[in-house]
């Protein structure tokens, strides 16, 4: 009895995330060439999931003046994407009871129990006063705890130059914009704030909770905070881009200083995650099958996905943000964008997804991929 209802169990689990097939369209390809062949896009990865059918797209180059072809396995900056997975690992230990969202920060990192909020008095000058509003990690996680987007140190030396916890700290020793919960303030800051109190009710770097709990068990092999020079080698390479203009080789950008690996790199949990198409596809495809890999392995509980993490945790009237992931107040859809273009949106619901994969700085006429979404695999149909 014992056997057949594990069985029944682990077939559950398989029919629940079975890998979809492909669709044998090419909707967003016959969209893309055209600007490939002009010069503006390099290459792009678009993949469109409807249910069980899956539409994939590898175009252009991955390096255009070498002449290598866009594919999944090709090595990318997914930037603020890094945001999501931060999420993740928060939504576990509260998962587990051993944080609550409306914990003190101070909780875990002390430095944080006196918070000046920079103002302006009468007289317009600047002023500075203590905090009267508790930061918890629920405010840094969704983006309204008052934190700039990078500390000064970060904004000199780039994202992953300080480690979290000389982050938290120098987040701490620095007025905040804002009463916490109280506005809002797109922040890398506060995501690696979140990071670091994981460090803390872990007991382990922020970046080996992430491999051991996430990316090992989806099977995501090339998701990593320092590449290795292999992985490097196949990476995808930026480029500025105009519109009606050839895109332009760009070497790095000032927040992803050279050399992208080493002993000076430090995890950023706000953004400084590398990855490939088919890794990060592993990732969103469990946050839409409700934290089920699609290799049947659970990282979250489905409530866990649909109360914390693809529903909202700002106060009406502050926008749709959840723990490091853009989110609906319905529990049915989540995602995240980057710098550098990269994006996947997830609707849980009706278990679509679009994902799209681009390293780029600027605007094309392209619109991201809002224009070449099909209509067959779009989420509107």
């Amino acid at each position: 009895m014992k056997i057949k209802l594990l069985l029944c169990i682990v077939t559950a689990a398989v029919l629940s995330c079975v890998q979809a097939r492909e669709s044998g369209t090419h909707y967003a390809a016959d969209v893309l060439n055209p600007y490939v062949e002009s010069g503006e896009l390099p290459g792009a990865i678009s993949i469109l999931v409807k249910g069980d059918v899956q539409e994939t797209a590898c175009v252009g180059w991955a390096d255009v003046e070498k002449k290598i072809p866009m594919s999944l396995d090709k090595m990318f900056m997914q930037c603020s994407q890094t945001k999501g997975f931060c999420g993740v690992t928060v939504a576990m230990l509260v998962e587990e009871g051993k944080i609550s969202l409306d914990d003190p920060v101070s909780k875990y990192l002390p430095e944080f129990q006196k918070l000046m909020v920079r103002g302006k008095g009468a007289d317009g000058k600047a002023v500075l006063t203590p905090a009267k509003n508790v930061l918890t990690i629920r405010m840094v996680m969704n983006h309204t705890g008052g934190f700039p987007f990078e500390t000064p140190t970060k904004t000199k030396l780039g994202w992953n130059r300080v480690s979290l916890r000389d982050t938290a700290r120098e987040a701490a020793a620095n007025p905040i914009r804002f009463e916490p919960g109280t506005k809002v303030l797109y922040s890398n800051t506060g995501i690696d704030i979140g990071a670091a109190v994981v460090e803390v009710v872990t007991g382990k770097p922020w970046e080996v909770f992430l491999k051991e709990r996430v990316l090992d068990p989806l099977g995501m092999k090339d998701t990593v905070f320092n590449p290795t020079d292999e992985q490097l080698s196949r990476t995808i390479s930026l480029y500025d881009v105009k519109a009606g203009e050839k895109a332009k080789f760009r070497a790095f950008n000032k927040w992803m200083p050279l050399p992208h690996n080493g002993p000076q790199i430090h995890p950023s949990a706000g953004a400084g995650l590398w990855t490939t198409a088919q890794d990060q596809l592993k990732f969103y495809k469990m946050l839409m099958n409700y934290g089920m890999g699609e290799n049947g392995v659970r990282i979250l509980k489905e409530e866990t996905v649909k109360n914390l993490l693809a529903t909202s945790t700002r106060p009406a009237g502050l926008g749709n943000y959840s723990l490091g992931l853009s989110a609906s107040r319905d529990g049915s859809s989540l995602g995240h964008g980057g710098a550098w273009r990269t994006n996947c949106q997830v609707d849980c619901k009706n278990k679509r997804l679009r994902l799209w994969v681009v390293q780029y700085t600027g605007s094309l006429t392209t619109n991201g991929f809002r224009l070449f979404l099909p209509r067959p695999l779009c989420f509107s149909c």
